[in-house]
């Protein structure tokens, strides 16, 4: 199932969007750079290449797997009515996407959590290469969380390898730097995550990265009282405060960094941070 459906669907969609995004950002860019697009890509690119391959080889296997067991056990939320394939795979892949926003806010807010979602916070440009900058060690912990997840919505194997592929290719549309025309974006923005809306989830400045925290469908963040939309996207400076000098960011410090002693935020206003700002000029 997962050769037939995630390697030879998933993949080669996934591939297509990226190398789309990636033109489409080039032309019309949503924020101004700070750093060098290429070198950042390929810091990126490295860097996510142990959570790709744990991705690919334990992850899906290990979701899919419970997924299966479970038919047998029939455990969870969707074993407890009776409803069509349709209306099951629909409750299915809500569910799988607000539990993934729940993660999200655990990332930000437990602190072993915290160390490895650092990495992919201390990206100092956004675009769609930040979609792969995360810590193998954030992959190991997800295996857990996620897995209990499939357990309790009680989600088939069928759902759980599209609804990765959505996720995946979500991952990569709200982390772009692509330029939406902005009355279409904020059309859009009512039902799924847009550039705009996760940009400000990358901002320096606490009170904003502490928002945003949807991957797929907005309306989490709107039900929970945790969006924020009303920043300018040229006000948006980008990474984590006390990360914030590019050459403590190179591929080997990032893998080692959770392991190290993490810095506090340096919390900031908006008027402190005219310093980064006069980068983007």
């Amino acid at each position: 199932m997962i050769k037939a459906i995630f390697d030879t669907y998933g993949t080669p969609l996934l591939i297509a969007l990226f190398a789309i995004l990636f033109l489409v950002e080039s032309k019309f860019q949503l924020r101004k750079r700070v750093h060098n697009r290429w070198k950042r890509m390929f810091i990126n690119l490295i860097v996510s290449i142990p959570a790709f391959a744990l991705l690919r080889l334990l992850f899906i296997p290990l979701m899919v797997w419970l997924a299966v067991q479970n038919q047998t056990w029939q455990f969870g939320v969707n074993y407890l009515y009776e409803s069509s394939f349709a209306g099951k795979a629909v409750v299915s892949f809500l569910l799988l996407d607000y539990s993934i926003y729940i993660w999200h806010i655990l990332l930000h807010k437990l602190p072993i959590l915290w160390r490895f979602h650092l990495v992919h916070h201390t990206d100092l440009d956004l675009d769609v290469t930040t979609a792969f900058r995360f810590h193998f060690g954030e992959m190991i912990g997800s295996i857990f969380y996620r897995g209990a997840a499939i357990l309790v919505i009680g989600a088939s194997p069928l759902m759980v390898l599209i609804y990765e592929i959505v996720f995946e290719a979500a991952t990569q549309f709200h982390h772009s730097n692509m330029k939406l025309p902005y009355r279409f974006e904020k059309i859009l923005n009512y039902i799924i995550v847009t550039p705009r809306m996760h940009g400000i989830h990358h901002s320096m400045i606490k009170k904003e990265t502490d928002s945003n925290y949807s991957v797929i469908f907005s309306f989490w963040d709107r039900i929970h009282k945790t969006v924020r939309l009303n920043v300018h996207q040229n006000e948006i400076v980008t990474g984590v405060p006390s990360y914030a000098d590019e050459r403590e960011l190179t591929i080997g410090k990032l893998w080692i960094l959770p392991f190290k002693s993490i810095r506090q935020w340096k919390d900031s206003e908006r008027q402190t941070d005219k310093k980064f700002n006069q980068l983007k000029k």
